[in-house]
């Protein structure tokens, strides 16, 4: 069933961090005992394998946990620069909750091998080789140990929500739903970028599989309002069975950029409740941990120095 998510609007009360600040809250965002570890997932290649440098964090409680997979974006300048997503304040809303979380950086990005998949103007494509990356992230994951692999959502922010719903259009046993945080894929050196753009996920919408929700605002530095509704109302118009349960949320301005919403700690307030309801929605669960103490630390250095292991 389709639903079209009335228009959030209302500010959050917050002060702004300096960067120093924000960096010192977020070394304190985990919960504690969270064990991170970063791991050099091999996604094989016809040619040649290429290895992504893949962030896992997981609650110290014993057993198999479901997992959500956060599909990172991409800063201005050379990938390869860019630096390992952990998206620490955001990651500890679901270790308090019982996940498992994991931040697979894509080829060419960070310290991930193979080069980084950019340039052409067929976004569809693009999207579709991204998601390639998170489906070997998520053959390497379902093998472990501490996780369900039958209770799986993926989430993604900007160029990581167009990869997000080109894996939805893939498949993945286990997935449950799919989360599109300002997704998409700007490059003005190609001639009507916006109608590739709308384009592309109109073709994910003709075999996308799962239940989605959708969050965009107004002041998107990226998206020019109206784009985000024209690329919800391109996928939904092509949706099909599960993937018609199709949710958008606009959540008007948002500070000076809307496009900042996920990655912002201040902006946690405002996605919460609607990813709580959304998660509830499709059978997933999203209560906090009984007992689960106020977060401090990672039992590993929470910043890049983490341990980095190669997946056998």
């Amino acid at each position: 069933m389709l639903r079209l998510v009335s228009t959030v609007r209302g500010a959050v009360a917050a002060l702004a961090c300096v960067t120093l600040c924000e960096a010192a809250l977020a070394q304190a965002a985990l919960p504690p005992n969270t064990v991170e570890k970063v791991v050099m997932v091999t996604k094989p290649g016809a040619v040649f394998d290429v290895d992504l440098e893949t962030t896992i964090f997981r609650p110290a409680a014993e057993g198999r946990h479901p997992l959500v997979i956060i599909n990172h974006g991409k800063v201005p300048g050379k990938p390869a620069f860019q630096g390992r997503a952990r998206f620490a304040a955001q990651s500890a809303e679901f270790l308090r909750r019982g996940y498992v979380v994991a931040l697979p950086m894509r080829q060419g990005f960070s310290k991930s091998g193979g080069a980084y998949i950019g340039g052409s103007c067929n976004v569809s494509a693009n999207g579709m080789m991204q998601a390639e990356d998170v489906v070997a992230a998520l053959d390497y994951l379902v093998q472990q140990p501490y996780v369900d692999p039958t209770r799986i959502v993926v989430i993604g922010q900007s160029h990581g929500g167009l990869s997000t719903m080109a894996l939805s259009a893939i498949g993945y046993p286990g997935v449950r739903g799919v989360i599109n945080f300002a997704g998409g894929l700007r490059n003005e050196t190609c001639p009507d970028w916006e109608g590739d753009l709308i384009d592309a996920f109109g073709d994910y919408g003709r075999t996308a599989r799962y239940p989605s929700l959708w969050v965009y605002g107004d002041n998107d530095s990226y998206w020019p309002w109206p784009l985000p509704e024209r690329l919800f109302n391109s996928f939904r118009a092509h949706a099909s069975g599960p993937a018609a349960d199709a949710r958008f949320v606009n959540v008007g301005e948002f500070e000076s950029d809307s496009h900042r919403l996920f990655s912002s700690r201040n902006g946690i307030a405002v996605w919460l409740p609607e990813v709580d309801a959304f998660l509830h929605h499709i059978g997933m669960p999203f209560e906090t941990e009984p007992d689960a103490p106020a977060a401090t630390g990672s039992r590993l250095d929470p910043n890049s120095g983490a341990a980095i292991e190669r997946a056998s």
